[in-house]
């Protein structure tokens, strides 16, 4: 494991197309912002384990990919506006 100290507005890079962003940090609670291209599902690990839990399998719902996925395409769309 990579262990690393960033500060507010600092960014993690990985694989050149994911960044991890501090967004913030108050008491004992970090805000992260996360911009990963739509393929790539992004879930927090309590939603993984209650899917797990419930039988569901440990992988992110499709339902929040493709959330993503037409986000991104309504921005790609305003974009082009």
């Amino acid at each position: 494991m990579l262990v690393l100290t960033r500060g507010i507005g600092e960014e993690i890079v990985i694989a050149d197309n994911i960044r991890v962003t501090v967004l913030g940090v108050q008491s004992h609670r970090v805000r992260l912002g996360i911009a990963a291209p739509p393929d790539v599902p992004v879930c927090r690990r309590e939603l993984l384990d209650r899917r797990s839990s419930m039988g569901m399998g440990r992988h992110c719902p499709e339902a929040i990919a493709s959330a993503r996925k037409e986000a991104a395409h309504q921005l790609t769309r305003g974009a082009s506006s």
